[in-house]
């Protein structure tokens, strides 16, 4: 059954000779459950067709369906509470509260958004992320692999309906990324969790179920097999 599906995707900057067009036309789903990555250069496009899979920017033209619920369609306010509550990001800055310990940092959005804590399935995360003995510690005593495990901790915590993660390891050495990626897919297998990754490596790209490659705005390759070359 899938989770997300992009129709005709567009979005355009500027008019004329000047128009450049970041996406030109992306149609893709996405199944429950599926771990994809998009993969393409600077400037392919990768990180503003994340953006619209995250309702964070409105495009020129297209739908994006989340859960069954055409994102665009909300008005600004009803789209806030849609993404607060259906869709988890993590991005390569960790974005966590300094004066925060761990489990406040988890448990944060789900707080702001006046839901009760279902701590079971927290501890749960926790301890599939190996931050137990860490949910007293600041952000300033971690290293960056614990601190980017934090917040994916924190965006699995709410059960979103489907995982964004932009470039979540490109902060980190190559041993902790294969580490924190490793950690990653295996807390959404067991979770259950949905989870589109965007990547330049291509080596990362690798881990996923299913490979997008976008260019110049469009998609070049889409194949679920990981390891086709087309």
């Amino acid at each position: 059954m899938e989770i997300l599906k992009t129709q005709n995707l567009k979005k355009y900057y500027g008019v004329g000779e000047v128009c450049v067009k970041a996406l030109d036309g992306v149609d893709f789903t996405v199944e429950r459950g599926e771990f994809v990555s998009i993969i393409g250069t600077s400037g392919s496009g990768k990180s503003t067709l994340l953006n619209m899979l995250g309702g964070l920017d409105r495009p020129t033209s297209g739908t994006v369906i989340v859960d069954g619920k055409d994102i665009f369609s909300l008005k600004e306010e009803a789209l806030t509470v849609f993404r607060r509550r259906k869709i988890g990001f993590v991005f390569q800055s960790f974005n966590l509260v300094p004066v925060l310990n761990v489990y406040e940092n988890i448990v944060l959005p789900i707080e702001l958004d006046g839901n009760k804590i279902d701590k079971n399935f927290v501890d749960s995360v926790v301890q599939a992320l190996g931050l137990k003995d860490k949910i007293y510690a600041l952000p300033s005593q971690l290293s960056g692999g614990q601190q980017q495990r934090v917040a994916i901790a924190r965006a699995l915590a709410s059960k979103p309906a489907i995982l964004l993660a932009d470039e979540p390891t490109g902060n980190l050495d190559s041993v902790t990324s294969q580490d924190v990626l490793g950690l990653l897919k295996v807390t959404c297998a067991r979770f259950g969790q949905t989870m589109v990754m965007i990547t330049h490596n291509e080596e990362i790209a690798q881990m996923a179920d299913h490979i997008v490659r976008i260019e110049d705005g469009k998609i070049v390759n889409n194949y679920g097999e990981v390891g086709f070359n087309a």
